[in-house]
Protein backbone atom coordinates (compact mmCIF):
# COMPACT_ATOMS: atom_id res chain seq x y z
CA UNK A 1 0.00 0.00 0.00
CA UNK A 2 1.60 3.45 -0.72
CA UNK A 3 2.00 5.52 2.28
CA UNK A 4 -0.17 8.37 0.41
CA UNK A 5 -3.34 6.27 1.67
CA UNK A 6 -1.67 5.08 5.48
CA UNK A 7 -2.48 6.66 8.49
CA UNK A 8 0.84 8.35 8.84
CA UNK A 9 0.38 10.84 6.14
CA UNK A 10 3.60 13.03 6.39
CA UNK A 11 3.34 16.61 5.80
CA UNK A 12 5.67 18.48 3.20
CA UNK A 13 8.94 19.40 5.13
CA UNK A 14 9.18 23.20 5.36
CA UNK A 15 11.72 24.65 3.58
CA UNK A 16 14.41 26.26 5.48
CA UNK A 17 15.18 29.82 5.29
CA UNK A 18 16.95 31.26 2.76
CA UNK A 19 19.18 34.21 2.99
CA UNK A 20 19.17 37.55 0.55
CA UNK A 21 15.85 36.69 -1.29
CA UNK A 22 13.52 38.92 -2.40
CA UNK A 23 9.88 39.07 -0.97
CA UNK A 24 8.61 38.20 -5.07
CA UNK A 25 6.33 34.28 -5.11
CA UNK A 26 8.93 31.80 -5.63
CA UNK A 27 8.37 29.78 -9.12
CA UNK A 28 8.07 26.04 -9.16
CA UNK A 29 9.94 24.59 -11.90
CA UNK A 30 8.59 20.96 -12.38
CA UNK A 31 10.16 18.27 -14.43
CA UNK A 32 12.25 20.35 -16.47
CA UNK A 33 16.09 20.22 -16.66
CA UNK A 34 18.30 22.52 -15.29
CA UNK A 35 19.64 23.70 -18.53
CA UNK A 36 16.50 24.79 -19.89
CA UNK A 37 16.11 27.14 -16.91
CA UNK A 38 18.84 29.07 -17.59
CA UNK A 39 17.68 30.48 -21.03
CA UNK A 40 17.55 34.06 -19.30
CA UNK A 41 20.70 34.08 -16.57
CA UNK A 42 19.33 36.87 -14.59
CA UNK A 43 15.86 35.32 -13.31
CA UNK A 44 17.15 31.96 -13.64
CA UNK A 45 19.62 32.62 -10.74
CA UNK A 46 16.93 34.11 -9.23
CA UNK A 47 14.87 30.64 -8.93
CA UNK A 48 17.48 28.73 -8.22
CA UNK A 49 18.24 30.40 -4.82
CA UNK A 50 14.48 30.99 -3.95
CA UNK A 51 13.60 27.73 -5.19
CA UNK A 52 16.32 25.87 -3.69
CA UNK A 53 13.64 21.96 -2.90
CA UNK A 54 11.56 22.34 -5.78
CA UNK A 55 14.51 22.37 -8.70
CA UNK A 56 15.22 18.59 -9.78
CA UNK A 57 18.67 18.11 -10.23
CA UNK A 58 20.26 15.80 -12.03
CA UNK A 59 23.56 15.33 -11.35
CA UNK A 60 23.92 14.42 -7.90
CA UNK A 61 27.24 14.93 -6.21
CA UNK A 62 28.80 15.83 -2.46
CA UNK A 63 28.33 19.13 -1.34
CA UNK A 64 31.35 20.90 0.29
CA UNK A 65 32.26 20.78 3.97
CA UNK A 66 29.94 22.63 6.22
CA UNK A 67 27.01 21.36 4.07
CA UNK A 68 26.60 23.89 1.87
CA UNK A 69 25.77 23.96 -1.88
CA UNK A 70 28.36 22.63 -4.28
CA UNK A 71 28.97 24.13 -7.68
CA UNK A 72 29.06 21.68 -11.03
CA UNK A 73 30.07 24.08 -14.19
CA UNK A 74 28.06 26.39 -12.96
CA UNK A 75 25.13 25.06 -11.57
CA UNK A 76 24.04 24.78 -7.61
CA UNK A 77 24.19 21.59 -6.29
CA UNK A 78 21.56 20.48 -3.52
CA UNK A 79 22.79 20.16 -0.12
CA UNK A 80 23.12 16.83 1.88
CA UNK A 81 19.80 18.00 3.60
CA UNK A 82 17.89 19.00 0.68
CA UNK A 83 18.89 15.64 -0.48
CA UNK A 84 17.30 14.03 2.38
CA UNK A 85 14.34 15.79 2.23
CA UNK A 86 13.62 15.55 -1.39
CA UNK A 87 13.52 11.55 -0.42
CA UNK A 88 11.29 11.73 2.65
CA UNK A 89 8.83 13.70 0.21
CA UNK A 90 9.45 10.76 -2.33
CA UNK A 91 6.59 8.22 -2.40
CA UNK A 92 7.13 4.82 -0.25
CA UNK A 93 9.46 3.83 1.93
CA UNK A 94 13.06 4.09 2.63
CA UNK A 95 15.80 1.60 3.48
CA UNK A 96 19.27 3.30 5.39
CA UNK A 97 21.95 1.16 6.76
CA UNK A 98 24.17 2.28 9.38
CA UNK A 99 27.68 2.72 8.81
CA UNK A 100 30.25 2.98 11.01
CA UNK A 101 33.23 4.20 9.07
CA UNK A 102 34.40 5.93 5.61
CA UNK A 103 34.41 2.56 3.97
CA UNK A 104 30.81 0.93 5.37
CA UNK A 105 29.70 4.14 4.08
CA UNK A 106 30.94 3.63 0.37
CA UNK A 107 29.72 0.44 0.36
CA UNK A 108 26.04 1.19 0.91
CA UNK A 109 26.28 4.30 -1.60
CA UNK A 110 27.74 0.96 -4.08
CA UNK A 111 24.98 -1.04 -3.01
CA UNK A 112 22.77 1.24 -4.39
CA UNK A 113 20.90 2.75 -1.23
CA UNK A 114 19.78 6.40 -1.60
CA UNK A 115 21.02 7.69 2.31
CA UNK A 116 22.58 6.12 5.55
CA UNK A 117 22.53 6.53 9.13
CA UNK A 118 25.48 6.34 11.05
CA UNK A 119 25.12 4.84 14.47
CA UNK A 120 26.58 5.05 17.56
CA UNK A 121 26.76 1.49 18.31
CA UNK A 122 29.16 0.87 15.50
CA UNK A 123 31.33 3.86 16.00
CA UNK A 124 32.12 2.80 19.53
CA UNK A 125 32.83 -0.33 18.49
CA UNK A 126 34.57 0.40 15.66
CA UNK A 127 36.82 3.43 16.98
CA UNK A 128 37.20 2.46 20.73
CA UNK A 129 36.39 -1.07 20.91
CA UNK A 130 33.72 -0.52 23.61
CA UNK A 131 30.17 -0.71 23.95
CA UNK A 132 27.27 2.51 23.56
CA UNK A 133 27.07 3.63 27.15
CA UNK A 134 28.15 7.02 26.58
CA UNK A 135 31.93 6.56 26.88
CA UNK A 136 32.11 7.96 23.15
CA UNK A 137 32.78 11.91 22.98
CA UNK A 138 30.63 14.54 20.77
CA UNK A 139 34.40 15.07 19.47
CA UNK A 140 34.68 11.58 17.86
CA UNK A 141 31.44 11.73 16.71
CA UNK A 142 32.02 14.40 14.31
CA UNK A 143 35.44 13.66 13.22
CA UNK A 144 33.94 10.10 12.15
CA UNK A 145 31.29 11.64 10.73
CA UNK A 146 32.98 14.14 8.90
CA UNK A 147 35.23 11.16 7.39
CA UNK A 148 31.66 9.21 6.37
CA UNK A 149 30.10 12.32 4.50
CA UNK A 150 32.99 12.95 2.43
CA UNK A 151 33.43 9.61 1.44
CA UNK A 152 29.75 9.28 -0.32
CA UNK A 153 27.34 11.76 -1.93
CA UNK A 154 24.37 10.20 -0.12
CA UNK A 155 22.46 12.15 2.55
CA UNK A 156 24.03 10.75 6.05
CA UNK A 157 21.52 10.42 9.26
CA UNK A 158 24.09 11.14 11.91
CA UNK A 159 23.54 9.27 15.69
CA UNK A 160 23.58 12.54 17.70
CA UNK A 161 22.80 10.36 21.01
CA UNK A 162 21.65 12.82 24.00
CA UNK A 163 22.94 15.72 22.74
CA UNK A 164 26.34 15.19 25.05
CA UNK A 165 25.18 17.55 27.37
CA UNK A 166 21.92 20.43 27.97
CA UNK A 167 20.54 22.06 25.72
CA UNK A 168 23.37 24.47 24.93
CA UNK A 169 25.12 21.16 24.26
CA UNK A 170 22.23 20.49 21.51
CA UNK A 171 22.93 23.39 19.91
CA UNK A 172 26.60 23.17 19.45
CA UNK A 173 26.28 19.22 18.39
CA UNK A 174 24.04 20.39 15.73
CA UNK A 175 25.69 22.97 14.86
CA UNK A 176 28.84 20.77 14.61
CA UNK A 177 27.04 18.14 12.99
CA UNK A 178 26.28 20.55 10.37
CA UNK A 179 29.50 21.59 9.56
CA UNK A 180 30.70 18.00 9.02
CA UNK A 181 28.31 17.84 6.51
CA UNK A 182 25.06 15.09 7.59
CA UNK A 183 22.14 15.52 6.36
CA UNK A 184 20.25 14.73 9.40
CA UNK A 185 20.61 14.13 13.11
CA UNK A 186 18.81 11.71 15.24
CA UNK A 187 18.55 13.43 18.99
CA UNK A 188 16.99 11.31 22.07
CA UNK A 189 15.78 12.38 25.68
CA UNK A 190 18.27 9.61 27.68
CA UNK A 191 20.41 11.18 30.59
CA UNK A 192 23.72 10.94 30.94
CA UNK A 193 25.59 8.37 30.88
CA UNK A 194 23.60 7.01 28.05
CA UNK A 195 22.91 3.50 27.31
CA UNK A 196 21.80 1.55 23.83
CA UNK A 197 18.12 1.61 23.11
CA UNK A 198 18.00 -2.42 23.25
CA UNK A 199 20.26 -2.61 26.47
CA UNK A 200 19.03 -2.26 30.70
CA UNK A 201 19.61 0.77 32.46
CA UNK A 202 17.86 3.67 30.19
CA UNK A 203 16.57 6.57 31.96
CA UNK A 204 15.12 9.36 30.52
CA UNK A 205 14.95 13.23 31.53
CA UNK A 206 11.72 15.02 32.66
CA UNK A 207 9.29 16.08 29.80
CA UNK A 208 9.61 19.85 29.60
CA UNK A 209 13.90 19.05 29.31
CA UNK A 210 13.60 17.15 26.58
CA UNK A 211 11.43 18.93 24.62
CA UNK A 212 13.57 22.22 25.25
CA UNK A 213 16.32 20.30 23.94
CA UNK A 214 14.32 19.88 20.28
CA UNK A 215 13.80 23.62 20.46
CA UNK A 216 16.85 24.37 21.41
CA UNK A 217 18.74 21.85 18.19
CA UNK A 218 15.53 23.93 16.02
CA UNK A 219 17.07 27.28 17.08
CA UNK A 220 20.82 25.81 16.42
CA UNK A 221 19.06 24.88 12.48
CA UNK A 222 17.89 28.10 11.84
CA UNK A 223 20.90 30.58 13.17
CA UNK A 224 23.19 27.86 11.32
CA UNK A 225 20.98 28.85 7.53
CA UNK A 226 20.87 25.22 7.60
CA UNK A 227 17.91 22.82 6.54
CA UNK A 228 19.17 19.43 8.20
CA UNK A 229 16.93 17.36 9.41
CA UNK A 230 15.99 17.15 13.24
CA UNK A 231 14.52 13.17 14.03
CA UNK A 232 13.67 13.24 17.38
CA UNK A 233 13.90 10.00 19.19
CA UNK A 234 12.80 9.25 22.76
CA UNK A 235 13.53 5.69 24.38
CA UNK A 236 10.77 6.55 27.30
CA UNK A 237 8.47 3.44 26.06
CA UNK A 238 11.27 0.86 27.93
CA UNK A 239 11.74 3.88 30.33
CA UNK A 240 8.44 4.44 31.48
CA UNK A 241 5.79 3.51 29.37
CA UNK A 242 3.73 3.48 26.10
CA UNK A 243 1.99 6.10 26.82
CA UNK A 244 4.38 8.32 27.93
CA UNK A 245 6.32 7.48 24.60
CA UNK A 246 3.71 8.63 22.78
CA UNK A 247 2.78 11.82 24.36
CA UNK A 248 6.59 12.77 24.29
CA UNK A 249 6.33 12.17 20.21
CA UNK A 250 3.65 14.67 20.06
CA UNK A 251 5.57 17.37 21.78
CA UNK A 252 8.51 16.66 19.49
CA UNK A 253 6.82 17.28 16.84
CA UNK A 254 5.40 20.49 18.12
CA UNK A 255 8.37 21.89 18.78
CA UNK A 256 9.35 21.71 15.40
CA UNK A 257 11.37 18.13 14.61
CA UNK A 258 10.76 16.48 10.83
CA UNK A 259 10.85 13.28 11.86
CA UNK A 260 9.64 11.02 14.81
CA UNK A 261 11.33 8.24 16.19
CA UNK A 262 10.13 5.82 19.60
CA UNK A 263 13.17 3.08 19.99
CA UNK A 264 12.58 -0.51 21.03
CA UNK A 265 8.44 -0.14 20.46
CA UNK A 266 7.69 -3.88 21.64
CA UNK A 267 4.82 -5.15 19.07
CA UNK A 268 3.12 -4.20 15.86
CA UNK A 269 0.31 -2.92 17.96
CA UNK A 270 2.63 0.06 19.56
CA UNK A 271 4.29 0.78 16.10
CA UNK A 272 0.87 1.53 14.66
CA UNK A 273 -0.37 3.60 17.80
CA UNK A 274 2.67 5.38 17.27
CA UNK A 275 2.90 6.15 13.39
CA UNK A 276 -1.28 7.45 14.31
CA UNK A 277 0.82 10.26 16.39
CA UNK A 278 1.05 13.46 14.52
CA UNK A 279 0.17 11.52 11.23
CA UNK A 280 1.73 14.74 8.93
CA UNK A 281 5.34 13.43 10.18
CA UNK A 282 7.50 11.31 9.05
CA UNK A 283 8.07 8.39 11.21
CA UNK A 284 11.46 6.11 11.74
CA UNK A 285 11.54 2.60 12.10
CA UNK A 286 14.78 0.68 13.82
CA UNK A 287 15.10 -2.91 12.53
CA UNK A 288 17.83 -4.26 15.18
CA UNK A 289 18.86 -7.06 13.78
CA UNK A 290 20.07 -10.37 16.00
CA UNK A 291 17.00 -10.15 18.60
CA UNK A 292 16.25 -6.26 19.85
CA UNK A 293 12.86 -5.76 21.61
CA UNK A 294 11.35 -4.87 18.09
CA UNK A 295 9.70 -6.99 16.06
CA UNK A 296 11.37 -7.51 12.56
CA UNK A 297 8.75 -6.07 9.76
CA UNK A 298 9.12 -6.26 6.40
CA UNK A 299 9.77 -3.07 4.65
CA UNK A 300 5.91 -3.84 2.58
CA UNK A 301 4.85 -4.16 6.25
CA UNK A 302 6.44 -1.43 7.46
CA UNK A 303 4.83 1.14 4.63
CA UNK A 304 1.21 -0.40 5.70
CA UNK A 305 1.85 0.67 8.73
CA UNK A 306 3.10 3.98 8.16
CA UNK A 307 6.49 4.46 8.39
CA UNK A 308 8.70 6.42 6.16
CA UNK A 309 12.64 5.02 6.84
CA UNK A 310 13.89 2.40 8.58
CA UNK A 311 17.32 2.22 10.25
CA UNK A 312 19.30 -1.52 9.96
CA UNK A 313 21.87 -0.53 12.80
CA UNK A 314 24.07 -3.75 13.40
CA UNK A 315 24.30 -5.52 10.12
CA UNK A 316 27.30 -4.45 8.70
CA UNK A 317 29.07 -4.10 11.86
CA UNK A 318 27.40 -7.39 12.81
CA UNK A 319 28.93 -9.75 9.76
CA UNK A 320 32.25 -7.75 10.18
CA UNK A 321 32.61 -9.10 13.49
CA UNK A 322 31.90 -12.47 12.24
CA UNK A 323 33.99 -12.74 9.18
CA UNK A 324 36.91 -11.16 11.14
CA UNK A 325 36.42 -13.86 13.48
CA UNK A 326 36.18 -16.34 10.68
CA UNK A 327 39.68 -15.04 8.73
CA UNK A 328 41.65 -15.00 12.54
CA UNK A 329 40.53 -19.03 13.24
CA UNK A 330 41.28 -19.09 9.35
CA UNK A 331 44.83 -17.68 9.92
CA UNK A 332 45.69 -19.23 13.61
CA UNK A 333 44.98 -22.79 11.76
CA UNK A 334 47.42 -21.90 9.44
CA UNK A 335 45.28 -21.03 6.15
CA UNK A 336 44.33 -17.71 4.79
CA UNK A 337 40.62 -17.58 4.20
CA UNK A 338 39.08 -19.59 1.30
CA UNK A 339 38.25 -17.13 -2.25
CA UNK A 340 34.83 -17.30 -1.64
CA UNK A 341 35.03 -15.57 1.90
CA UNK A 342 36.73 -12.69 0.61
CA UNK A 343 37.08 -10.50 -2.24
CA UNK A 344 39.97 -10.47 -4.89
CA UNK A 345 43.03 -8.12 -4.25
CA UNK A 346 41.48 -6.28 -7.85
CA UNK A 347 38.39 -6.20 -6.25
CA UNK A 348 39.25 -4.54 -3.32
CA UNK A 349 41.15 -1.74 -5.23
CA UNK A 350 38.38 -1.25 -7.15
CA UNK A 351 35.84 -0.14 -4.05
CA UNK A 352 38.75 1.76 -2.37
CA UNK A 353 38.60 3.67 -5.87
CA UNK A 354 42.25 3.02 -7.21
CA UNK A 355 41.25 2.95 -10.70
CA UNK A 356 39.32 5.88 -10.43
CA UNK A 357 42.23 7.66 -8.51
CA UNK A 358 44.51 6.26 -11.69
CA UNK A 359 42.20 7.72 -14.16
CA UNK A 360 41.81 11.31 -12.68
CA UNK A 361 45.81 11.17 -11.91
CA UNK A 362 46.33 10.97 -15.62
CA UNK A 363 44.69 14.22 -16.15
CA UNK A 364 47.75 16.26 -13.96
CA UNK A 365 50.26 13.54 -14.82
CA UNK A 366 53.98 15.17 -16.40
CA UNK A 367 56.31 13.18 -17.78
CA UNK A 368 58.53 13.14 -14.62
CA UNK A 369 55.80 12.10 -12.16
CA UNK A 370 54.41 9.17 -14.56
CA UNK A 371 55.17 6.32 -12.45
CA UNK A 372 57.69 3.32 -14.10
CA UNK A 373 55.95 0.69 -14.01
CA UNK A 374 53.03 2.20 -15.96
CA UNK A 375 55.03 2.51 -19.40
CA UNK A 376 54.81 -1.58 -19.90
CA UNK A 377 54.05 -3.41 -16.77
CA UNK A 378 51.86 -3.08 -13.85
CA UNK A 379 54.27 -5.16 -11.48
CA UNK A 380 57.15 -3.29 -9.64
CA UNK A 381 59.03 -6.64 -10.10
CA UNK A 382 58.67 -7.20 -13.14
CA UNK A 383 60.65 -4.02 -14.29
CA UNK A 384 63.44 -5.53 -12.59
CA UNK A 385 63.12 -8.54 -14.53
CA UNK A 386 62.84 -6.89 -17.98
CA UNK A 387 65.85 -4.86 -16.77
CA UNK A 388 67.75 -8.22 -16.70
CA UNK A 389 66.67 -9.47 -19.75
CA UNK A 390 67.34 -6.41 -21.70
CA UNK A 391 71.02 -6.46 -20.46
CA UNK A 392 71.38 -10.01 -21.19
CA UNK A 393 69.43 -9.52 -24.89
CA UNK A 394 71.57 -6.63 -25.92
CA UNK A 395 74.71 -8.83 -24.72
CA UNK A 396 74.16 -11.63 -27.34
CA UNK A 397 75.41 -12.01 -30.89
CA UNK A 398 73.46 -11.75 -33.40
CA UNK A 399 73.85 -15.53 -34.85
CA UNK A 400 72.13 -18.31 -34.08
CA UNK A 401 72.67 -19.34 -30.58
CA UNK A 402 74.42 -22.50 -29.45
CA UNK A 403 71.72 -25.33 -28.25
CA UNK A 404 73.64 -27.61 -25.69
CA UNK A 405 71.52 -30.24 -24.55
CA UNK A 406 72.28 -31.58 -21.08
CA UNK A 407 71.56 -34.67 -19.50
CA UNK A 408 70.86 -35.01 -15.08
CA UNK A 409 74.93 -36.12 -14.48
CA UNK A 410 75.84 -32.54 -16.63
CA UNK A 411 74.45 -31.09 -14.10
CA UNK A 412 77.05 -31.44 -11.79
CA UNK A 413 79.58 -30.23 -14.28
CA UNK A 414 79.10 -26.26 -12.98
CA UNK A 415 79.96 -24.92 -9.92
CA UNK A 416 77.68 -22.94 -7.77
CA UNK A 417 78.54 -19.84 -9.82
CA UNK A 418 79.46 -20.85 -12.89
CA UNK A 419 78.84 -17.91 -15.72
CA UNK A 420 78.87 -21.15 -18.32
CA UNK A 421 75.41 -22.03 -17.11
CA UNK A 422 72.45 -19.53 -15.75
CA UNK A 423 70.36 -22.05 -13.31
CA UNK A 424 74.42 -23.47 -11.79
CA UNK A 425 73.23 -22.69 -8.04
CA UNK A 426 69.56 -23.89 -8.94
CA UNK A 427 69.71 -27.45 -10.16
CA UNK A 428 71.82 -28.59 -7.09
CA UNK A 429 68.27 -27.23 -4.68
CA UNK A 430 65.16 -28.61 -3.82
CA UNK A 431 61.39 -27.45 -4.06
CA UNK A 432 59.16 -28.66 -1.04
CA UNK A 433 56.02 -28.67 -1.78
CA UNK A 434 53.59 -28.40 1.23
CA UNK A 435 49.79 -28.97 1.16
CA UNK A 436 47.60 -27.94 4.26
CA UNK A 437 44.35 -29.33 3.93
CA UNK A 438 41.03 -27.01 4.67
CA UNK A 439 40.52 -28.58 8.19
CA UNK A 440 43.88 -27.26 9.01
CA UNK A 441 46.27 -31.06 8.65
CA UNK A 442 49.12 -31.92 6.74
CA UNK A 443 48.34 -33.57 3.38
CA UNK A 444 51.21 -33.95 1.90
CA UNK A 445 54.84 -32.77 2.34
CA UNK A 446 57.76 -33.65 -0.16
CA UNK A 447 61.10 -32.54 -1.35
CA UNK A 448 61.68 -32.96 -5.57
CA UNK A 449 65.35 -32.08 -7.37
CA UNK A 450 64.63 -28.10 -8.41
CA UNK A 451 65.87 -29.46 -11.83
CA UNK A 452 63.09 -31.83 -12.55
CA UNK A 453 60.00 -30.18 -13.22
CA UNK A 454 58.42 -32.54 -15.37
CA UNK A 455 55.73 -34.50 -13.87
CA UNK A 456 55.11 -32.07 -10.85
CA UNK A 457 51.34 -31.55 -11.90
CA UNK A 458 50.92 -35.64 -11.34
CA UNK A 459 51.77 -34.63 -7.92
CA UNK A 460 50.33 -31.55 -7.41
CA UNK A 461 47.53 -31.46 -10.29
CA UNK A 462 47.00 -27.68 -8.71
CA UNK A 463 50.04 -26.22 -10.19
CA UNK A 464 49.33 -27.06 -13.50
CA UNK A 465 49.46 -23.82 -15.34
CA UNK A 466 51.91 -22.49 -12.99
CA UNK A 467 55.12 -21.28 -14.55
CA UNK A 468 57.34 -22.76 -12.19
CA UNK A 469 60.35 -22.22 -14.72
CA UNK A 470 59.86 -18.75 -14.54
CA UNK A 471 59.98 -18.35 -10.97
CA UNK A 472 62.97 -20.19 -10.91
CA UNK A 473 64.44 -17.70 -12.93
CA UNK A 474 63.38 -14.94 -10.90
CA UNK A 475 64.87 -16.81 -7.80
CA UNK A 476 68.23 -17.47 -9.42
CA UNK A 477 70.48 -15.05 -8.13
CA UNK A 478 69.47 -15.73 -4.56
CA UNK A 479 70.54 -17.62 -1.93
CA UNK A 480 68.70 -19.09 0.92
CA UNK A 481 65.28 -20.62 1.20
CA UNK A 482 62.74 -18.75 -0.66
CA UNK A 483 58.93 -19.17 -0.59
CA UNK A 484 57.65 -19.82 -4.51
CA UNK A 485 54.16 -19.93 -4.04
CA UNK A 486 51.67 -19.45 -1.34
CA UNK A 487 48.04 -19.68 -2.36
CA UNK A 488 44.28 -21.80 -1.71
CA UNK A 489 42.94 -23.44 -4.16
CA UNK A 490 39.48 -24.30 -5.57
CA UNK A 491 38.88 -26.69 -2.52
CA UNK A 492 40.05 -25.10 0.23
CA UNK A 493 43.58 -26.43 0.57
CA UNK A 494 46.87 -24.14 0.80
CA UNK A 495 49.61 -25.27 -1.55
CA UNK A 496 53.16 -23.79 -0.67
CA UNK A 497 56.22 -24.24 -2.83
CA UNK A 498 59.64 -23.50 -1.07
CA UNK A 499 62.52 -23.01 -2.81
CA UNK A 500 65.52 -24.81 -0.59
Amino acid sequence: MNLSSSVCNHRSLPSPPVKSVTNSTVPTLHNTSINSNLTSKTSACDNILRSRRSVRYTSMITASYGGDRAENDGVLEPSPAEKLRKLLDSPGVHQGPACFNALSAKLVERAGFQFCFTTGFGISAARLGLPDTGLISYGEMVDQGQLITEAVSIPVIGDGDNGYGNAMNVKRTVKGYIKAGFAGIILEDQVSPKACGHTQGRKVLPREEAVMKIKAAVDARKESGSDIVIVARTDSRQALSLEEALWRSRAFADAGADVLFIDALASKEEMKAFCEVSPQVPKMANMLEGGGKTPILTPLELEEIGYKIIAYPLSLIGVSIRAMEDALQAIKGGRVPSPASMPSFEEVKEVLGFNAYYEEEKRYATKSSQPVWQTGSSNPFSIQRKGQDDTEQTGQSSTEPIVELLNPDTYTKYGGGDAQDPFSGIWSRKLRIKIIGRDGFEKLDVRIPAGFLDGITNIVPALGGVNIKALLDDAKFEVGGKLLLDFTDTRGDRIQVFLE
